[in-house]
């Protein structure tokens, strides 16, 4: 049922689905907080009390904080608060009895819960592979590509002339980028779905999903590479050592993978991922010198040892006297090296943007909960749990903060103390 497990199904339908899934993932967790949006919108009075027996059971092991316009009465008459909020005045909440209470003060003093666990289990990881590998139309295309490209590729190649074995690896790097570039080309989309989807359906986290994306596509480009090899193996001799197959590898890697992490991992538009993505490929054609050895300006040739293209080019039989600067040594290391080049560079920049992110919201959050009274959020904390429990362990995180905040279970506590 997953990826289009709600097609033909009604909105009620779909909701008590998701209800029941979110139901049976967090029976494995406690002390949560869970926070429903509308769980009920849809819904036929049939099944309300089916539903107010799950949230019975939910709320024996989590907090949960439920937002509503239908069947108001009875989730009320279930609930231990109601905080009432106007469609008019957003800064204010009625809470229970309450009136007039500052609207962000009662979000962080319903904010008592832990985070649920994304576990990685079986399930998840056949989900992923029924989903991402079995039933992957991307896949299917590209694989009829290799086979279509690289069968015309080995008859029209087959057996070149002398001197001409740097235009069958061009040719072949060429055939190799494109079979792979329409999943490439994907990426941004199941980037946007995974993220829309993976919490609202509690699957694997959204980066354990990534990560799982990444190895795919990285054993995606080793394999075409593979063929590639196979392929130049079959048209000449002149490449059949193995430290050909690592240099195609290189600059397969050089090639691919900035536009796999920049589609995964940034939050560019399509257009934007295409672009950035494909600026490594056009670098390498300006600056590698392959095309052109010994060419360009002083200063501007020596980007060229920037390139993992460079130095293949460097052992290649018939080329490698033609290019300019080639080491003597150690051409295998530096194509390792370059081809991950700008690869390091993103991700670089990447690490360095969340920890400022991370940074600025831990100042915002500090602000707001210093612009706080005390008094007066201890005060609302009590009434809403029965219980004294510390703003800075509920607020900034503190390991001492008691999770489970329904006020049934408190009340009972201290009727037990007495």
């Amino acid at each position: 049922m997953a990826g289009e497990f709600t097609a033909g199904f009604s909105g009620g339908q779909r909701k008590m689905l998701l209800f029941e899934l979110i139901y049976q993932r967090t029976l494995a967790q406690k002390n949560l907080l869970i926070c429903l949006d509308e769980p009920f919108a849809g819904v036929t009075d049939d099944f309300v009390p089916f539903l107010t027996d799950r949230l019975n059971k939910m709320r024996e092991n989590h907090n949960i904080l439920l937002v509503t316009n239908d069947h108001v009465t009875a989730l009320s008459k279930l609930s231990d608060n109601v905080i009432t909020v106007s469609a008019i005045d957003r800064s204010t909440v009625k809470v229970n009895n309450r009136e007039a209470v500052d609207r962000e003060m009662v979000l962080h003093s319903m904010s008592v819960g832990e985070e649920y666990d994304h576990t990685l289990s079986n399930s998840d990881m056949r989900f992923f592979w029924d989903i991402e590998v079995l039933s992957n139309k991307s896949l299917m295309v590209i694989l009829f590509s290799i086979i279509i490209f690289f069968g015309l590729y080995i008859a029209t190649f087959y057996d070149p002339a002398p001197d001409n074995e740097g235009l069958v690896l061009i040719g072949g790097g060429i055939i190799t980028y494109f079979c792979i570039q329409p999943y490439l080309l994907s990426l941004p989309d199941w980037r946007i779905i995974n993220v829309e989807e993976a919490d609202a359906l509690l699957h694997s986290s959204i980066s354990k999903n990534k990560i799982l994306k990444v190895l795919l596509t990285m054993l995606l480009c080793v394999l075409i590479t593979g063929v590639y090899f196979f392929s130049v193996y079959l048209c000449t001799d002149s490449f059949r050592h193995i430290k050909f197959a690592f240099a195609m590898l290189t600059e397969t890697v050089s090639l691919t993978f900035p536009m796999m992490f920049v589609g995964i991992y940034s939050n560019l538009p399509f257009q934007a991922v295409q672009i950035v993505g494909s600026l490594p490929f056009l670098l390498m054609i300006f600056f590698s010198t392959s095309f052109a050895p010994g060419a360009g300006i002083p200063g501007v040739k020596g980007l060229r040892f920037l390139f993992s293209r460079f130095y293949f080019w460097c052992i290649v039989p018939g080329l490698q006297d033609s290019m300019e600067g080639c080491p003597a040594d150690n051409n295998l290391l530096y194509m390792g090296l370059t081809s991950i080049l700008f690869t390091v560079i993103f991700l670089g920049i990447l690490f360095v943007l969340r920890i400022k992110k991370k940074n600025e919201k831990k100042v915002m959050k500090e602000e707001r909960i210093s612009n706080m009274s005390q008094h007066d959020f201890t005060k609302l904390q009590e009434e809403l749990y029965g219980t004294n429990v510390s703003m800075k362990n509920n607020m900034i995180g503190g390991s001492e903060a008691r999770p489970t905040g329904y006020s049934k279970f408190m009340k009972h506590e201290e009727k037990e103390s007495v």
